[in-house]
């Protein structure tokens, strides 16, 4: 339904716009695919995690995971079911499972520094971690988004060892791990993906 929607729109935007070549409007309508599946993704999660009574967590993981999750990417599901359920059941699970556990202490720390190391061995190895649909293939690219990942991973953890709440604390920690699990070579070779620089060109994640 979606890619029905999206070719619709992009042949009425050709239509107005007899200048677009075919390079153009396969951008344009690869562009109207993420706006447009976003829509039902961001919907489904929030009727969801109200119905759950776990809206203003949901709401807290979308916002405390933006910076790290833009920059150290992820996989992507092939279909945009696989990828609204995947959506939902991340950023619902997530905030619901942290209601039923507590770190603190001792234990706290060493899980947090634990989750920190095995973060930073995988943002090296892996980070940013992309896809065939959008690659990101030039070095300084590459390397900008990886610091930024070094820094807002480092940064959500000790966010989440300084604060009293523990019910943020264990959503940082949480969140911040699994999503540094989705960047992982076993999480794409679970789904079946690949990196967009394995791909487009031999530009490794560990020389850039």
């Amino acid at each position: 339904m979606i890619d029905k929607i999206c070719t619709f729109l992009t042949n009425r935007i050709r239509k107005e716009m007899p200048d677009v070549d075919d390079e153009r409007a396969e951008v344009i309508n690869y562009g109207l695919q993420n706006i447009v599946g976003e829509i039902p993704k961001v919907i489904l999660v929030f009727i969801i995690a109200y119905i759950l009574g776990i809206f203003k967590w949901t709401l807290f993981t979308f916002i405390i995971l933006f910076v790290y999750k833009g920059a150290s990417g992820g996989i992507h599901l092939k279909t945009h079911l696989g990828c609204i359920l995947f959506t939902t059941a991340f950023y619902c699970l997530i905030p619901f499972v942290s209601q039923y556990f507590e770190l603190t202490g001792v234990v706290k720390y060493i899980t947090t520094l634990f989750i920190w190391i095995f973060g930073m061995i995988m943002i090296k190895l892996y980070a940013p971690a992309d896809t065939e649909s959008v690659p990101i293939l030039q070095n300084k690219v590459r390397k900008k988004k990886r610091i930024v990942s070094y820094i807002s991973f480092s940064v959500g953890l000790l966010i989440a060892l300084l604060i009293n709440n523990s019910m943020i604390s264990n959503i940082i920690i949480l969140s911040h791990f699994i999503q540094t699990l989705t960047i992982t070579k076993i999480a794409y070779r679970l789904t079946k993906s690949k990196y967009g620089y394995e791909v487009y060109g031999d530009t490794s994640p560990e020389s850039v």
